[in-house]
């Protein structure tokens, strides 16, 4: 199989999973329970956060989890998170779409996954690529939209794909794709979705509360994978990573700004 055959391949799972319509482009990993640390992994975006990263602890109904994230790779998906955020856009937004072993999605004011905003008066920005930044577990990532050369707004994404999603055989497909050897034992160590890598911006990872994301991926859904009982984004605080201050639902790391208690209405 040549590196254009995998990769139309890669783009194809994608393409499916992203629009909801291939039940077989779902990872089949099984549930994520204890979730391996990612000792020994040289991929910088699974170290611990560096002192004074910028970082966001997202509230929700389920509890908070905190993302720590990466503007010299994706500077424009940051600049738009951390506005929306500190202007209280997020605040009271579903999780729309949800899907065990793959991902959870809010960021549409709608809550139908059919629109979104951005500050810059609601105009779309392009994809920001980097192979520092994968589609490993936990990865926070823009949903773009399919067919827009632009494409991102406002709707973002976490993987939730299981520890062994990445099995031997997909590991074989990323080395014979070209993929860095470091990339690949990174996914396999922790799970992921790599058929996203190259197609979507990855602007951040989760590195506390992954649990309560996995709490968040493991409720009852109905059509269009939307949760039965809604999950909500109480509110997102943008902040610096310290050592000291413990992240998580009982510590919130030190914040700089929190946001507002009111939403703005997308576009």
């Amino acid at each position: 199989m040549t590196k254009r055959t995998l990769w139309i391949f890669f783009a194809a799972a994608a393409l499916c999973v992203l629009m909801g319509g291939c039940e077989t482009a779902k990872p089949s990993g099984t549930n994520p329970g204890e979730r391996p640390k990612p000792e020994g992994i040289s991929e910088a975006q699974l170290a611990a956060p560096a002192e004074g990263a910028l970082i966001a602890t997202v509230s929700t109904t389920k509890g908070d989890f905190s993302l720590v994230l990466f503007p010299e790779q994706a500077p424009m998906a940051v600049e738009n998170f951390v506005g929306l955020a500190q202007q209280g856009y997020y605040n009271g937004l579903p999780f729309h779409r949800v899907i065990e072993g793959f991902l959870i999605q809010t960021g549409d004011a709608e809550g139908t996954g059919s629109s979104g905003d951005t500050i810059w008066s609601g105009n779309a920005y392009p994809n920001e690529i980097s192979d520092r930044l994968h589609h490993y577990a936990g990865a926070v990532a823009m949903a773009h939209a399919q067919g827009d050369a632009a494409g991102n707004r406002s709707q973002f994404y976490i993987v939730q794909s299981a520890p062994d999603s990445v099995d031997s055989a997909l590991a074989k497909k990323l080395e014979e794709a070209g993929v860095r050897e470091e990339v690949v034992a990174a996914y396999r160590a922790v799970g992921g979705a790599p058929y996203l890598d190259n197609l979507n911006t990855v602007f951040g990872q989760v590195y506390a509360g992954m649990e309560v994301v996995d709490a968040i991926a493991s409720v009852e859904c109905g059509e269009n994978d939307c949760p039965l009982e809604p999950v909500l984004v109480n509110s997102i605080t943008i902040g610096t990573y310290t050592a000291a201050v413990p992240a998580g639902p009982a510590a919130p790391a030190a914040a700089d700004s929190a946001a507002p208690a009111d939403p703005a209405a997308a576009e």
